[in-house]
């Protein structure tokens, strides 16, 4: 795919004819240069021309994107957005990939097993996350104080995820593999029982989870995802809307609010706590604890050769731990498209 596709915007008009004319360069091979030289200004003065019979199929987790923009002031879009809820990244890939949903997000690693797959989707952005809310975690009775004690151990983690990256990483590290510890995959909330319990020595987990663990377990942290994780977490698009100008048109109007979103929510991150516990019901003082707690903060940027080679990095990583039956080439995900926009 090229590095620009045809775009719909266009600079205003000053006749009828001027008009016809920039609607069929914009359909013909100098669409790419006039997206590149003066997209950004063309599009902040006219992106709301003719998107109010648009519609964006967007996905969002519990306190997320459709939170931010609200919280944000930001969701009063020209184009209609009709949300669907889906907690869980493979499920945004199935439902972009059925044609069920025209924007989603999810961690990187989704993606790998697309590429493997060859499902119909592309990455045209990413959300840059907090890494301290990903941590290997010691229970508070144990002798565990560093990764290389968790030899012999009991060790939960959540397979096909940031979790099980990062752990396969830390232990790597320290001269370690998954054969050396007593690695034991369950989903998040089996993983909070288990810890509690008693059953697990350590876990490697991410988000409110590790956080409970923390504060109301009393968890060690032996390691955050600092160092370990890219924090790349991309936006994922279906290609028939990337290549609908409409559709097309108002997924660049809404990349650039998210990003004026995340931006907002930097700053004025206990507006964006309420709308985020009015959704997961989750206590705003921990939120407000895990943002204060954050790695750097989170900003929505463009797809840039280092963010395909970290993501190929994983994608070769899963294969070396046997959760991928083959190669996974995930650079033709990647489209840059928007990159101007998110520059602006």
């Amino acid at each position: 795919m090229p590095a620009h596709d045809p775009s719909p915007y266009s600079a205003p008009s000053a006749s009828p004819d001027s008009a016809f004319a920039r609607r069929r360069l914009l359909q013909g091979a100098g669409a790419a240069a006039l997206w590149g030289a003066g997209l950004p200004a063309a599009w902040a003065q006219n992106r709301a021309a003719g998107l109010a019979g648009t519609t964006l199929r967007v996905a969002t987790y519990k306190g997320n994107w459709r939170a931010l923009l609200q919280a944000a002031g930001l969701a009063n879009t020209p184009y209609k957005i009709e949300w669907k809820e889906l907690n869980n990244g493979v499920l945004h890939i199935e439902a972009l990939n059925g044609d069920a949903l025209d924007l989603g997000s999810g961690s990187e690693i989704p993606p790998v097993f697309a590429a493997r797959s060859q499902a119909k989707v592309k990455l045209i952005a990413v959300v840059h996350e907090d890494l301290n809310n990903q941590v290997t975690l010691a229970r508070k009775d144990t002798a565990i104080q560093s990764i290389a004690d968790l030899k012999g151990k009991r060790v939960g983690y959540v397979r096909a995820t940031t979790a099980h990256y990062f752990l396969a990483k830390q232990l790597a590290e320290v001269g370690l593999g998954f054969n050396d510890i007593q690695a034991i995959s369950l989903a998040p909330a089996d993983g909070l029982s288990a810890f509690v319990r008693g059953d697990l020595d350590a876990w490697a987990i991410y988000g409110y989870n590790g956080q409970i663990a923390r504060l109301q377990q009393g968890a060690r942290v032996l390691k955050t995802g600092v160092g370990y994780l890219s924090g790349n977490f991309p936006v994922y698009a279906n290609p028939n809307a990337l290549n609908d100008l409409q559709r097309s048109a108002a997924i660049a109007d809404y990349l650039v609010r998210l990003k004026q979103a995340y931006a907002w929510a930097n700053g004025q991150f206990l507006d964006y706590a309420k709308a985020q516990s009015a959704e997961t019901r989750t206590p705003v003082g921990d939120l407000v604890e895990l943002f204060n707690r954050r790695s750097h903060d989170y900003s929505l940027g463009p797809v840039t050769p280092k963010v395909v080679a970290g993501h190929q990095d994983v994608a070769d990583t899963f294969l070396k731990l046997g959760v991928l039956d083959g190669p996974a080439k995930v650079a033709p995900l990647w489209d840059t498209r928007f990159d101007k926009v998110l520059c602006g």
